[in-house]
Formats: structure tokens, sequence, C-alpha cells
């Protein structure tokens, strides 16, 4: 699960060269605002006392309050947390929604705790946090391992300081202020970047073939909808359980599966070894489970033309140069999974007025979003002769540097 800070900064050094950025301008932008780290101690199950480390980075506000995900990792450390802040930060940039970039999260395999430590173990990390995150401060999400109902429990514990505010964090159940269409979004923004690519190529969703590593939400919404549409999908797998058939996947049985077992683990069908999955032959590669799953050596023998990175920081920087020169188009995670984070907007949005959207208008609005959006990366990118990456963190930049220098000292 790699995700460094200087992974992240390479990008960001070599598009803010293009912009002409001072050194000043970039130091700025690139260093975190505020960094919390919270000691989680709750009493477990058998009377014991589990101590557990969790983490809150805030990395840039100029555009509007922090907002990002936060995620129940064993492997969860600063360094990783800085550098999916700053991602973050980026990500609400390129889509052009009025927030910056945080991130959190507390190292633990939450399969090892019972559900009542886990409430215990978030509430926790609430109440050492609560002073600093608030629905114009700072907005927790959903992220690896978290989901609803620990939304809920963030909510509950923040209301006992802070009264009656269901904004300060999004991805919450529909039951409790949350918004429709939010479990699907990232998985539906990830359908529209490949649409809108294939479309510039003169193709429709329906003219490809696609292997999907990583079926959980982002990536069972993706094979829905993409499958819906008439694409042909030849590969599946998450952490059990890989699958690839050149003839294509019954995907709606392969939902239904993970429906009822709770993983691909079993399903019948044509399975691969789970490192072969990614260097299977077709058209689109969408790699949508952790960070750093495809390495140099994966890009040397990626087969598929176009990755659309439905995960946050798959792809090395070393990687993402070999597949550059071998002509293989990247479309970056900052634009290619911010479904959710817009959706997420539009659930603070619905919060704040009290007022909620139907399922239509958020997909409506979340078109009207992510659609502008490419059309402006490829702009970018055909006006600075650079891949799609470089031109998403140029126009990321370029906005978060013009309003930290109109904000003023």
């Amino acid at each position: 699960m790699s995700n460094s800070f200087a992974d992240v900064n390479r990008y960001f050094e070599r598009a803010a060269s293009i912009l002409g950025l001072s050194e000043a301008v970039k130091k700025q932008l690139e260093t975190p605002h505020r960094e919390i780290r919270v000691e989680c101690n709750i009493r477990m199950d058998d009377g014991t006392i589990g101590t557990f480390t969790g983490f809150r980075v805030q990395h840039d506000n100029a555009r509007g309050p922090f907002k990002g995900g936060l995620r129940f990792h064993p492997e969860v450390e600063i360094d990783e947390v800085r550098a999916l802040a700053s991602l973050m930060t980026w990500k609400t940039a390129v889509v052009g929604i009025p927030y910056g970039g945080a991130k959190g999260g507390i190292t633990v395999d939450p399969a090892t705790l019972s559900r009542g430590e886990l409430e215990r173990l978030t509430r926790k990390f609430t109440a050492g946090i609560h002073e600093l995150i608030g629905d114009t401060v700072d907005i927790p999400a959903p992220d690896v391992n978290t989901n609803a109902q620990v939304m809920a429990w963030i909510m509950d514990e923040y209301s006992k300081f802070h009264g009656f505010r269901p904004g300060v964090v999004t991805g919450k159940p529909v039951d409790l202020f949350g918004s429709v269409g939010r479990e699907e979004a990232t998985g539906r923004g990830v359908m529209i970047a490949t649409e809108e690519h294939l479309k510039s190529q003169g193709k429709t969703l329906a003219d490809a073939t696609y292997i999907i590593q990583g079926f959980g939400n982002v990536g069972n919404n993706a094979a829905r909808l993409i499958a819906g549409a008439g694409g042909k999908i030849l590969g599946i797998g998450d952490h059990t359980g890989s699958y690839y058939d050149p003839a294509g996947l019954d995907i709606s049985g392969a939902l239904a599966w993970q429906a009822t077992h709770r993983s691909l683990a079993g399903w019948k069908a044509p399975s691969v070894q789970r490192e072969a999955l990614v260097l299977q032959r077709g058209d689109v590669l969408i790699p949508a489970a952790l960070g750093g799953v495809i390495t140099p050596v994966v890009a040397r023998e990626v087969q598929c033309s176009l990755i659309v990175e439905g995960a946050n920081g798959p792809t090395t920087p070393d990687a993402d140069e070999i597949l550059h020169r071998r002509g293989i188009t990247v479309i970056p995670d900052i634009y290619a999974n911010a479904g959710g984070v817009t959706v997420s907007y539009f659930e603070w949005v619905q919060n704040i007025q009290q007022f909620a959207w139907d399922e239509a208008r958020v997909r409506r609005e979340l078109e009207t979003i992510m659609r502008p959006a490419y059309a402006k990366l490829a702009e970018v990118a055909q006006a600075h002769s650079v891949d799609m990456r470089t031109a998403a963190f140029i126009v990321a930049i370029d906005r978060v540097a013009r309003a930290t220098e109109l904000r003023g000292a």
C-alpha cells in the first residue's frame, strides 16, 4: 500500500515547474497545514486495554474546508496519510468543488475487532479530534475499511460536543442525513471518466473490454455500470479470488455471489493468480483496490492501452513513466475517482440546507461536474503536450495557488 508523500510531490514538482511557481509558493502548497496524532485507548471485550494510534493530516484549506477520508488499516502511518491528504487537495481542485484536502486513519485491522470495539475506537478517535473538525473546518468521509456506520458513530459522538451538525462527516447512512447515490458515486465517476476518454477516441463504453482489479465499493459499482452500458468485462478480482475469461464474465452473477458470500471467493468462473489479473489482455484496466499495485515490473507487462485509476495512488511514479513511454494512457486518480468526494460535497450541501435531493438529481449534478472536468484536463494536456496526470496536477495546483495568492499573507 505505497502512497508516500515523496511520490506525490514528484508529480507536484513536475506540474509546478511547468506553471513556473516560485520556490516560496511551492513550499507553501506542499507543506501540510496541520498534523494531528491521537492515542486511542479503549476497553476491549476481554477486559484488557487496547491502544491504537490515529492520525489526521489537514493539508490545505485555501479553497474551502479540509475534506478527506478516514481509513482503518494495519499499515496506516503518517507518511501515507500526508500523501493522501495532499492528493485530496488536488482532487477537490481538479473537479472544482469548494474544499481543501485532508486525510485520516487509525492503525488497526478492523477485522480483528468486534462491532462494539470498533464503535468504541471510532468514538475515542472522534473525541480526540472533535475540536479540529466540523462542517466549516474539516469534513471526514469513508475510506478503506470504513463505511456509513462508522460515519454515523462519528456524527453522533461529535454531536455530544457541538449539537446537531450532520455535515461534520459525509458518507452517512441515508436514514441518518446521508445522500442517495453516495454509495455508487466513486464507481459512477470512474465510469464517467472512462466514457469521456473513449468518447474522445470516437468510441463508447460498449466498444471496449475491461479488467477491474478490486471488487469493493468502487470496483463492483464500476463493473455494474460499465456492464450495464454494454462494456464487456473480462477480468475481476478481490483479495480472495481473481477471475478472467476472454469471452467475458457474468457480472450480475458475480455481484449476486458477492452479496451472498461477502467476497468473490469460490465464485464459479475461470480463475487466475491474484498478481496476474492486471497483466491480462484487455482494452481498459481499472485498478480499484489499494495503492502501489502498478509497479515498474507490472508497468512493463501490462497489456491494456488505457488505465483508469479507481484507487488512490495505484501507480508508482517510476511505473507511471514506463507506462507513458509505452504509450499507455493513464486517467489519474485525482480525477478518475473524484466522483466520491463530489457526491460527498452534494451530501454536505444537503445537510447545510436541510433539504434532500433525489437520486436523479445527484446523478445529473455529478455529470455536470465530472464531464467538463475531463474536457479541461484534455485541453491542458494538449496545450502543454503533457500526459493526463501532469495536466490534472497543473489544473489543480494553478487553482489552489491562485486561491492562496488572493487570500494574501
